[in-house]
């Protein structure tokens, strides 16, 4: 029992195995064919030798066939031993070929398990075209690897985020009071709307943080309906004028008229624009402009995004999208947003179908937010994905 729950275990045991049972199965068919055949083929060459011989190869038919049978035994034994040694030995090293990167992929996972997000398996110098199954193997799960390392450095660096964004407010909160309970600060408007401002801040925060809970989960349901471009991106930019004129940012629309409508929730749709348009205002400088485009083209309708602000690094374009990153690590935490925004940006146009990327010419030359919405009922089989 203990033997077979050892073999069960060991993938190189099985594997050995199964070479070591083919090689027998050879073996028997091979001498079966041997028994079935030997005597009509000896039959056959001693008719010939009968016809040259006459009878005396008949008469020493028995005794030919005897020490033929023996000849063809002794040989086929040699033959089977030496074949059998061969296919132990290469059976051999064809599992440990095998079951290598295996337990290579096994100790490397359990130290990922462990903690250990920097471990990797080592790859041959093959190019991807040339790799094999375990090679492929070996390659996801350096890749797999590499994302949870890339996830943890993210857990951590949303954690210093997080404590940082709520220090900040919680020490001017703490100031304030402690000035009003000492009498150094009046309570007047200026003092509470202070106290206020801080206040929002950490509720904004967490409400961020609530809701990328909430999308990365797919914890809500589209409302879907007719909807029309225009009644979409109005009410977004009106509601953030006031933001634009007070940092003296010029915000402009040039929605292409007569466009199709989409099936579309409205809401969160203008959480989407909202996202972006407020993106755009936190990195353009006083004196710039953010324009809003949309338009159509076949089977999809586009928004775009586009300010003449600070620009973003062509290395940093594939990651503006990912939890909480920054593109300026150095950036004061007052002056750059805690990068959730864009993250539950793409998964709501992805809840709807559609795509969204972001493309700069780098650095102080601008930025351009471009997503796309499939028309009409093409979204339906997307939609059915999300809704609870």
């Amino acid at each position: 029992m203990k033997l077979w729950f050892s073999i069960r275990r060991q993938l190189g045991i099985k594997l050995f195995l199964s070479y070591l049972i083919i090689v027998l199965l050879g073996i028997f068919v091979l001498s079966t064919a041997v028994e079935f055949t030997v005597p009509n083929a000896f039959a056959r060459h001693m008719s010939t030798m009968v016809h040259v011989m006459g009878n005396m190869a008949g008469l020493m038919e028995a005794d030919l066939f005897e020490n033929f049978r023996r000849a063809v035994n002794e040989s086929l034994t040699i033959a089977t031993g030496v074949a059998t040694l061969s296919a132990i030995v290469a059976s051999y090293l064809i599992s440990r070929q095998v079951t290598g990167p295996l337990r290579a992929i096994q100790a490397a996972s359990q130290r990922i398990a462990d903690g250990h997000y920097h471990e990797r398996v080592p790859l041959p110098s093959t190019s991807p075209t040339e790799a094999d199954e375990l090679e492929q193997l070996a390659a996801s799960f350096n890749q797999m690897a590499a994302r949870l390392e890339q996830t943890e450095t993210l857990r951590r660096q949303l954690i210093g985020d997080v404590a940082h964004e709520l220090r900040t407010p919680l020490t001017t909160l703490k100031g304030t009071v402690e000035g009003l309970l000492d009498g150094v600060l009046p309570p007047d408007a200026a003092t509470f709307q202070e106290i206020y401002r801080e206040a929002d801040r950490m509720q904004r925060l967490v409400a961020d943080l609530q809701e990328l809970s909430r999308v990365e989960a797919h914890a809500y349901a589209l409302n879907l309906q007719p909807l029309a471009l225009p009644t979409l991106c109005a009410p977004v930019s009106n509601r953030l004028a006031p933001q634009f004129a007070e940092k003296g940012v010029t915000v402009a629309s040039y929605i292409t008229p007569d466009l199709p409508k989409i099936n579309a929730d409205e809401d969160r749709l203008q959480q989407v624009l909202t996202n972006l348009i407020g993106n755009a205002l936190q990195y353009t400088p006083r004196g710039g402009h953010v324009t809003l485009r949309a338009g159509h083209k076949p089977g999809a309708v586009w928004v775009a995004v586009q300010d003449d602000g600070l620009g973003v690094p062509a290395e940093d374009l594939p990651h503006l999208f990912d939890r909480f990153y920054r593109v300026d690590k150095s950036r004061s935490r007052a002056g750059g947003g805690s990068g959730i925004g864009l993250t539950i940006a793409r998964s709501l146009v992805e809840a709807h179908g559609g795509k969204i990327w972001a493309e700069s010419a780098g650095v102080g030359q601008g930025s351009v937010f471009t997503f796309t919405l499939p028309i009409g009922d093409l979204i339906e089989g997307a939609v059915s994905l999300h809704n609870l």
